[in-house]
């Protein structure tokens, strides 16, 4: 019987999941356990291998973080594990969307995961009400990094920042996250051909996701087809928490299961309808909630 090795899930394949168990070596085509919860790119895993090429997952390790997207009904679905950081991307054109900015902040503030946005196309005109809406966040602790991958404008100091971590881009389409992946990984579609020709069934192989290592350091998974993840995970009182500057208002509610709509006594409507919040990021708020899916009878 072979012995336990430890490797890292970096793509889903058609026909298995690819894991690496060293940067030196190519990565191992396995199966898992039927028993096993969903295993995702970005998992550490347990596996034991029946040949050079071949494996079979064995274990999940702990996760430190996860990112979930909806699935059927009020479920909810592992897409991506052990993220340090999601990197919101916004660009001049399309007009941003601040609604799918907000849920993607409140997610990640509930996921033990960092996140900062991506103004992307920085050499086109950027609208002065935009530009002030999107100037806000750096104010609540979320960083603002201006790019151009078509221009290599600040790309290299968005590599710098994703040095030692363990990246996702998000965002609308058209924003420019492929063209960003694609300046960041030079390389890109050697690897990409390379994690799909253990799998024997050609280059169209990969799905969801795949882990590249960034060449100045750190990790980035590419999801395109997760381009949306969403509220399903989350409670009222955590989307409420999602949302940075509410967080010192919500112990002055009245009520301790406060909703912050129309209860009596809510510091936090109170204080949007004041300005100590911004009116704009409180009425988004209330739009995610209405999207929320109703909580589960299960449980």
């Amino acid at each position: 019987m072979s012995a336990q090795r430890e490797g890292l899930v970096i793509a889903h394949l058609g026909k298995g999941i690819a894991v690496e168990l060293d940067e030196a070596t190519p990565p191992v085509l396995c199966q898992t356990l039927r028993k096993l919860d969903t295993v995702v790119v970005g998992d550490r895993v347990k596996l034991t291998l029946s040949s050079p090429e071949q494996g079979r997952i064995e274990a999940i390790l702990p996760r430190r973080s996860t990112l979930f997207r909806p699935a059927r009904g009020n479920e909810s679905r592992p897409v991506a594990a052990n993220l340090d950081s999601v990197y919101v991307v916004l660009a001049v054109e399309p007009a941003c969307d601040f609604l799918l900015l907000d849920q993607y902040l409140a997610v990640c503030e509930n996921s033990n995961i960092d996140a900062d946005l991506i103004l992307n196309k920085i050499d086109l005109p950027l609208p002065a009400d935009i530009d002030a809406e999107l100037h806000y966040y750096p104010t609540l602790g979320y960083q603002l990094h201006p790019v151009s991958a078509n221009r290599q404008i600040g790309i290299a100091e968005l590599a710098h920042t994703l040095q030692n971590r363990a990246s996702l881009f998000a965002g609308q389409s058209g924003v420019g996250k492929s063209s960003l992946t694609n300046a960041l990984l030079p390389d890109k579609t050697l690897r990409t051909n390379t994690i799909s020709a253990i799998s024997k069934h050609g280059r169209h192989t990969t799905t969801a996701a795949t882990l590249y290592h960034l060449p100045g350091g750190g990790d980035l998974i590419d999801s395109p087809g997760v381009a949306i993840f969403g509220l399903a995970g989350l409670t009222e009182a955590q989307l409420a928490w999602g949302y940075r500057e509410f967080q010192p208002y919500i112990a002055r509610c009245r009520f301790n299961d406060c909703k912050h709509v129309t209860d009596k006594d809510c510091a936090v409507r109170a204080a949007a309808e004041a300005g100590e919040i911004p009116l704009a990021r409180y009425r988004r708020f209330l739009k995610l909630r209405e999207k929320m899916p109703p909580p589960s009878r299960g449980g």
